[in-house]
């Protein structure tokens, strides 16, 4: 499936299930900005909307409601993405909204959220930053899944070592995080381009440096399934 047809599926999936102030909040909230930090950040990293959660209905600390622009939810895992433009409504917020801004952004946090803001501009103008910001923070609980499959403990390491970094990776890089030769270094680094966790990112009859590969997804459990909400 493309973007556009995902993207429809997703939205629709939440417009369905969803009453009253929650309804409201997504038909309303959820505008040029989100589609595009979907269309040019998170498609192209996942292909997919899974655990994604547009306008995320959270218990505010005055005993109200808040809405997050997305909640990545998984178990253990609670990311809070917020895209903020740069327009009228900021440049003449209060001081007072200003500090209530503040407070419900440390009290996500104090509920175990791990907040994540990204500029309307840097997901017009460096969507490929945004996305390793994203590669890194998630990576961080990438060890569940990759504790189940069958790599051995320094492939894994290599992989989570990669994944944090969210861009290319150099062999010198991983010999020094991991205190290895050279000679196993490459080695280890062939097998994963192998199993096309890894592929070469430049040099030819020497490869100078590594990104991930198609099978990462796999890793993640990233399917394609429509159980969206």
């Amino acid at each position: 499936m493309c973007f556009e047809e995902e993207y429809q599926t997703f939205m629709n999936s939440h417009l369905q299930t969803r009453t009253g102030e929650r309804l409201r909040r997504l038909q309303e909230g959820h505008k040029h900005a989100e589609m595009l930090f979907l269309k040019q950040v998170w498609w192209p990293l996942f292909h997919h909307f899974r655990y994604l959660h547009p306008e995320y209905e959270v218990n505010d600390f005055k005993d109200g409601k808040r809405y997050l622009d997305f909640a990545y939810i998984r178990p253990t895992i609670q990311i809070c993405l917020e895209i903020d433009g740069f327009g009228p409504h900021l440049q003449k917020i209060s001081r007072w909204q200003f500090s209530d801004n503040l407070e419900r952004q440390n009290q996500l946090v104090i509920d175990g959220w791990t907040v994540i803001r990204f500029s309307y501009d840097q997901v017009k103008e460096k969507p490929r930053r945004c996305q390793q910001i994203i590669q890194q923070v998630i990576g961080r609980w990438l060890g569940d899944e990759l504790d189940q499959t069958t790599l051995s403990l320094v492939e894994k390491e290599v992989l989570r070592l990669v994944i944090r970094k969210g861009e290319h990776i150099t062999p010198i890089e991983v010999a020094k995080y991991l205190k290895l030769s050279g000679k196993t270094v490459r080695k280890v680094l062939s097998q994963l381009v192998d199993k096309q966790m890894l592929t070469p990112a430049s040099g030819t009859v020497r490869v100078r440096s590594y990104q991930l590969g198609s099978q990462v997804r796999h890793i993640h459990q990233i399917s394609r399934g429509k159980n969206y909400p």
